[in-house]
């Protein structure tokens, strides 16, 4: 196990330095008259995200060196270093679409892999103050308001399943069909990674995303959800998601609380 695992607490608390530092970043483009530029695949781009990219990434390579950094906008411009057990995975701002709409709900998203899973993460909403943090055999928690609490996955209600849905990118057939023979009390909707960390904090039960990601969107949220008892799964086949992946896309995936799939009483 790499030695950022073997102190868990210290490298979240570093992680959590280096991913408050980017909000700021992030804050002062988000108070600013901001330009949006396209990226070759079509997707928007800020100066927010390439100063928080800029931060993190002098961050990480103060902290571990030797650790490869794979890094959205990095990846865009063609600088992809070759990953091997251990890498990190960074998305300097993850709900581009919410921060251009300015609804809060982005976030800076930065996770350790290792061995294909993600050993720990750290999820930060500089516009809601709200940062989760997770580590393998460390738990996982929710900083707010300066205090820092533990968190869980919660077993799922007699009423049914809470359901979390991308604000910014969704298709609602595949969400009912997903859905279909489960029990279901409420279906809502939030933006970029908070989806997966609200999953963790027992405030959802399951986040199905039925659609195109990339392993940095979601690898920090991974961690923490982890960490809260809960687990992401493939749903072609009920696989384990693994990191790594050629071209680091990701299958479709569901992102489940603890036991919530057997709670949900689906009838196949």
């Amino acid at each position: 196990m790499t030695d950022l695992l073997r102190s868990p607490h210290d490298t979240l608390q570093a992680i959590a330095g280096i991913a408050r530092h980017a909000g700021d970043a992030i804050l002062e483009v988000y108070a600013s008259d901001f330009e949006v530029r396209g990226k070759d695949d079509a997707s928007p781009v800020t100066a927010a995200d390439e100063r928080a990219e800029a931060i993190i990434l002098a961050g990480l390579r103060a902290l571990s060196p030797d650790v490869p950094v794979i890094a959205e906008e990095e990846v865009a411009a063609g600088r992809v270093p070759e990953v091997d057990r251990v890498f990190w995975l960074v998305d300097p701002l993850d709900g581009t679409k919410e921060f251009i709409n300015r609804n809060g709900e982005f976030t800076v998203n930065i996770a350790l892999v290792v061995d294909g899973q993600p050993g720990l993460g750290v999820v930060f909403a500089p516009a809601l103050d709200r940062m989760f943090l997770g580590a393998q055999g460390s738990g996982a928690f929710v900083e707010e308001q300066g205090h820092r609490r533990p968190i869980a996955c919660r077993t799922v209600p007699a009423e049914g399943l809470v359901v979390v849905a991308s604000r910014s990118h969704g298709d609602a057939a595949a969400l009912e069909s997903f859905l279909a023979g489960r029990q279901v009390a409420e279906t809502r909707s939030a933006g970029s990674s908070l989806k997966l960390c609200l999953v963790a904090s027992g405030e959802a039960d399951v986040y199905p995303r039925l659609g195109r990601t990339m392993e940095w969107d979601i690898a920090a949220g991974h961690a923490v959800l982890l960490a809260a008892g809960g687990r992401i799964e493939v749903v072609a086949d009920g696989t384990p998601l693994r990191y790594g992946k050629p071209g680091f896309d990701n299958p479709h995936f569901a992102a489940w609380g603890a036991g919530a799939q057997h709670n949900g009483h689906r009838q196949d």
